[in-house]
């Protein structure tokens, strides 16, 4: 039996201040409060989930069990892989519960704790994706030198500095939600905790609130956008004075997959982020958020493995090995 409950909480002032208990715990609204759509939409994501899990750590067991594919492309890629499953595992094992309880609560220690992996492991992906574009760019534009700049070292410390910068983000994030005691709601427009919301939500300076959520937009998305941006100029430039058609079409190749993951990442994950802010209506963004944080993850395995020969033949040896 569930109690009644006041979904809204008015900001308080001063003085009432010291009469009022603190937030307990958060309603997440999900996608619909249709009871007809949710075995459809438990179905839907459980599936989602599991292809996600199965496709990413083939891609890890692949890179790893395989000699040939011992290089910097796809050390970036396991671990982009490993971070993939990771994020989607913040927010999408609760849903899937949520669906099939119909208990939509979340505690305020794990609203925190899901927001803070969320942004670790979201700002994680962004960056591994800017090393890999930076990877594609040494490969094509000095490829005489590759070895030697992108030697194991430089590929550990890269992966590192990912790692360090996402626990900086995710940790400046929580800081700011930390500082917020009181809530114009308890009720999350969303289908998981997501940061942005949580600002909308709080009883104090919303002006503090966004220029810490551009500030970690401008980390996890602007900068990891412009260094991509500036190697595939750069990769472009290099390919377009190649003299033979084979050449350019076979440099072209090796990028095709890192720019379509790109595209859609950043396309759908830094829209969401920065517009929801202003946004009407929670559940749309919230609906469209599905794309970065359950689509996207879900795809890579796909997008690398159909498109890479290397892969294909890597996965076939393994699949050889095991049967």
């Amino acid at each position: 039996m569930h109690q009644h409950r006041d979904d809204t909480v008015w900001c308080p002032s001063k003085i009432e201040e010291q009469n009022i208990t603190r937030i307990s715990e958060f309603h997440l609204m999900g996608l619909s409060d249709d009871l007809q759509l949710q075995p459809i939409l438990f179905g839907l994501f459980l599936s989602m989930y599991l292809v996600t899990l199965l496709g990413n750590l083939l891609i890890i067991l692949t890179v790893s069990s395989d000699s040939h594919l011992h290089s910097p492309m796809y050390f970036f890629l396991s671990n982009l892989s490993l971070a993939d499953v990771s994020f989607t595992s913040t927010t999408l094992p609760k849903m899937i519960v949520d669906i099939q309880t119909h208990n939509r609560a979340i505690s305020y220690s794990g609203c925190l704790t899901q927001m803070s992996f969320f942004m670790l492991f979201g700002c994680l992906d962004s960056l591994l994706l800017t090393a890999m574009a930076y990877d594609r760019f040494v490969a094509i534009c000095h490829p005489l030198h590759y070895q030697f700049i992108m030697n194991p070292r430089l590929c550990g410390l890269l992966v590192f500095l990912s790692v360090l910068i996402s626990l900086f983000v995710s940790q400046l994030h929580n800081s700011v939600v930390l500082q917020l005691t009181y809530f114009k709601s308890v009720d999350i427009s969303h289908f998981f905790c997501d940061p942005s919301q949580l600002l909308n939500l709080a009883c104090s300076d919303t002006f503090t609130n966004n220029i810490v959520m551009y500030f970690v937009g401008a980390i996890s998305g602007f900068l990891p956008i412009s260094g991509i941006f500036f190697s595939y100029y750069k990769i472009v430039s290099s390919i377009l004075r190649m003299p033979s058609p084979g050449g350019k079409y076979k440099a072209f190749s090796t990028c095709g997959s890192h720019l379509s993951v790109v595209c859609l990442f950043y396309g759908t994950g830094l829209g969401v982020y920065l517009s929801s802010a202003v946004s009407l209506s929670p559940r749309k963004g919230a609906v469209a958020s599905i794309v970065y944080t359950v689509v996207t993850p879900m795809l890579n395995p796909f997008i690398y493995s159909l498109r890479n020969q290397d892969i294909k033949r890597a996965m076939w040896r393994l699949l050889r090995k095991t049967v």
